[in-house]
C-alpha cells in the first residue's frame, strides 16, 4: 500500500481509540479498520426523474466495495432539476448548484480521510460538481452516471423534455392545437433518468468517460435498464483496485485528457455548458485551458453524431449504435484523440478502445463515418468582439447562416425577452440582447431554454440570433452566443447596448461586433451606472461575491494571491 494511503489510515490507529467507537456503531469490526473507507456520494432525489433511481446504483455500489474488500460509507449530495427551475427564479440556483455539489462532496472526503469515492450523479450540475470535487481532492475517485432517460413518443417522433418547451412556442404561435401540446407535455419524460437528447447531462457525462473518469460504455446507458446498476458495481469494483494501486484524479485529469474530452463534446454535438464546465474542472485539476482551446480543437474536430437538440436521434440511440466509445476510437484512429491518456482503470485510451472498430456499423446513421459527418467543423465556436473582449460562445449546429447583421432588441431579464416573443414581437433579422444574468449579475447565469424554445416554435429559429451573458440549456440550438465575457454587471459591453443598435454575430469570422462609433460607445460608458445588486444575503449574494467571469468557468475558488 502506498504511502498516500497510510497517511490517511494512520488517524484511524491506537491514539484515535474514540474514533474506532464511531465506526464500530456503523458497522466496523476489529478486522475493518485496515481496509480502504470509501465515500459512495450519492445524489440520489426524487425532485428530478434524472436522480430518482440512483439508490439503486449507490446499493449496487456499496454491495461491489464490499465484496472487494473495502468499508463503503454512503453519504448525500444535493441535486436541483434545471427543467423544472427552468424560466423561473428558482433557474439562478442551478450553476451556484454546481459549486454546492462540489464543495459537499470536498467537505464529507476530507473531513472524515476517505480513501476514495464514488460520485453517484444525474442532473446537469450533478457530474461537473462532482469532477471539481474529485480534481481538488486527488484521492483515488470513479464517476457513476445515473443514466439517461428513454424517449417518449408522440404520431411517430421521439419526444424529449426540450420538445415540451418548443411545444409551448408552437402553441403560442398559433401552429399547433392545445390538445397536441398537452399530449407532448403528458408523454415526453416517461420514467426515470437524465434529458434524453445530446444536452448538459449526457454531454457531461461523455466528458467524464472522455476524461477516463468514469467506465466506457457507462455514458450513454438508459437509467432505467440492468447493465446501468451492472456498470454501477463494477465501477466500484474498479475504484477498489485503483485505491490499491493510488491510481490518482490528477494522474488522469491530465492536459491531454481535457483535450480528449473537448475533442469528444465536439464529435458528438454537444452543449455550450460543457465549455463552462471543463474550464472549472481543469481549474480544480490546475490544468492550464482557455476558450482558446476549445476553438483550436473545433477547427479540427467534425460532428459525427445526429443528436437532438438539433438532429434526430436520443442518447440510448447512441448506445445501441456503439456509444462514446465508438465516437473515441474514430477520432483515435484520426489523430483527433491522445492514445496515452490514463484512465481509472489503469489502462490506457488506446488500451480500453483496443476492441472497438475504427469505424461505426452500416446498419445505423446514428454515428456518421469519418468521411461523412454531420458537419465537417465543431459546432461550439468561440467568437469574440468589441461585444466579448473575453469571449463568448456560439452554438452553430443546425443553423442554416452563420452570420446575421440586424437590429439589437434589448431586455434586461430573461422573461421580459420571453414575453416579447410571444406576443409576436420579434421580427426576422432582429438581434435579441439578453443582459444582466450573467454569473455575478444575475446572479447564478440562467439557461434560455424557454426563449430559445419559444424562438424555434414560433419558427424564427432560422431568421434571428440571440445573445447573451447567461447559459443556454444543452436543449438549446439555433444562432444562439451565450457566455458572453465581460458579462454586464461588471461593466462589459453587453451593458452599453441601446435598442435598435446594429450587431454582427458571424461564425464563420468568430466575431461579435457591436456596430456603433467608439466615440458614442465611450459617451454611453461614462454614463453607465451598475444596476442594484438584486440578492444581499443568503447563498445567492455569496456566489456573486466570489463567482469569476464565464471566461473562467465561473469558478469561485480562485487563489486570493492571484
Amino acid at each position: 500500500m502506498s504511502d498516500n494511503f497510510r497517511s490517511r489510515t494512520v488517524t484511524r490507529g491506537v491514539e484515535r481509540t474514540p474514533n474506532r467507537a464511531m465506526l464500530r456503531a456503523v458497522g466496523f469490526g476489529d478486522e475493518d479498520f485496515d481496509k480502504p473507507i470509501i465515500g459512495v456520494a450519492n445524489g440520489y432525489s426524487t425532485i428530478t426523474p434524472c436522480n430518482a433511481g440512483l439508490n439503486v446504483l449507490a446499493e449496487r455500489a456499496v454491495e461491489a466495495l464490499r465484496a472487494a474488500g473495502t468499508m463503503p460509507q454512503t453519504f448525500g449530495t444535493i441535486t436541483v432539476s434545471d427543467g423544472i427551475s427552468m424560466g423561473t427564479e428558482g433557474m439562478k440556483y442551478s450553476l451556484v448548484s454546481r459549486e454546492v455539489i462540489a464543495d459537499s462532496i470536498e467537505t464529507v472526503c476530507q473531513a472524515q480521510s476517505l480513501d476514495g469515492v464514488v460520485a453517484i450523479g444525474g442532473c446537469d450540475k450533478n457530474m461537473p460538481g462532482a469532477l471539481i470535487a474529485i480534481a481538488r481532492m486527488n484521492i483515488p475517485s470513479v464517476f457513476v452516471y445515473g443514466g439517461t432517460i428513454k424517449a417518449g413518443h408522440f404520431r411517430g417522433e421521439d419526444l424529449t423534455v426540450v420538445s415540451a418547451f418548443e411545444a409551448v412556442g408552437s402553441f403560442c404561435a398559433g401552429k399547433m392545437k392545445e390538445a397536441d401540446l398537452r399530449e407532448v407535455e403528458r408523454r415526453a419524460c416517461p420514467g426515470a433518468g437524465s434529458c434524453g437528447g445530446m444536452y448538459t447531462a449526457n454531454t457531461m457525462s461523455s466528458a467524464i468517460e472522455a476524461l477516463g473518469l468514469s467506465l466506457p460504455y457507462s455514458s450513454m446507458m438508459a437509467a432505467e435498464d440492468d447493465e446501468k446498476a451492472e456498470s454501477a458495481a463494477r465501477s466500484a469494483e474498479v475504484l477498489a483496485e485503483a485505491v490499491r494501486r493510488q491510481i490518482l484524479p490528477r494522474d488522469i485529469l491530465t492536459r491531454k485528457a481535457f483535450e480528449n474530452a473537448i475533442a469528444v463534446v465536439m464529435a458528438v454535438g454537444g452543449s455550450t455548458n460543457a465549455v463552462l464546465h471543463l474550464l472549472a474542472g481543469a481549474h480544480a485539476a490546475r490544468v492550464p485551458l482557455a476558450l482558446e482551446d476549445f476553438e483550436s480543437i473545433r477547427e479540427r474536430t467534425p460532428v459525427l453524431c445526429d443528436l437532438k437538440p438539433s438532429g434526430r436521434y436520443v442518447a440510448t440511440d447512441l448506445h445501441a449504435a456503439g456509444g462514446v466509445p465508438q465516437v473515441m476510437k474514430m477520432l483515435l484512429v484520426n489523430g483527433l484523440l491522445h492514445g496515452d491518456a490514463l484512465t481509472v482503470t489503469g489502462q490506457t485510451i488506446s488500451e480500453v478502445l483496443a476492441g472497438v472498430p475504427e469505424t461505426p456499423r452500416r446498419d445505423q446513421d446514428v454515428i456518421r463515418p469519418f468521411e461523412r459527418p454531420v458537419y465537417p467543423d465543431g459546432h461550439l465556436a468561440v467568437l469574440k468582439g468589441n461585444l466579448a473582449p473575453e469571449g463568448s460562445v456560439a452554438k452553430i449546429s443546425g443553423v442554416k447562416t452563420r452570420q446575421l447583421t440586424g437590429p439589437a432588441r434589448v431586455f434586461d431579464s430573461e422573461e421580459a425577452c420571453l414575453a416579447a416573443i410571444l406576443k409576436g414581437s420579434i421580427k426576422p433579422g432582429d438581434v435579441l440582447v439578453i443582459r444582466y444574468e450573467g454569473p455575478r449579475g444575475g446572479p447564478g447565469m440562467r439557461e434560455m431554454l424557454a426563449p430559445t424554445s419559444a424562438i424555434i416554435g414560433a419558427g424564427l429559429g432560422d431568421a434571428v440570433a440571440l445573445i447573451t451573458d447567461g447559459r443556454f440549456s444543452g436543449g438549446t440550438y439555433g444562432m444562439v452566443v451565450g457566455h458572453v465575457a465581460p458579462e454586464a454587471a461588471v461593466g462589459g459591453p453587453l451593458a452599453l447596448v441601446e435598442e435598435g443598435d446594429s450587431i454582427t454575430v458571424d461564425a464563420e469570422a468568430r466575431q461579435l461586433n457591436l456596430n456603433v462609433p467608439e466615440d458614442e460607445v465611450a459617451r454611453r460608458r461614462a454614463a453607465w451606472t451598475p444596476p442594484p445588486t438584486r440578492h444581499t444575503r443568503g447563498v445567492l449574494a455569496k456566489y456573486a461575491r466570489l463567482v469569476s467571469s464565464s471566461s473562467l468557468g465561473a469558478v469561485t475558488d480562485l487563489d486570493s494571491r492571484q
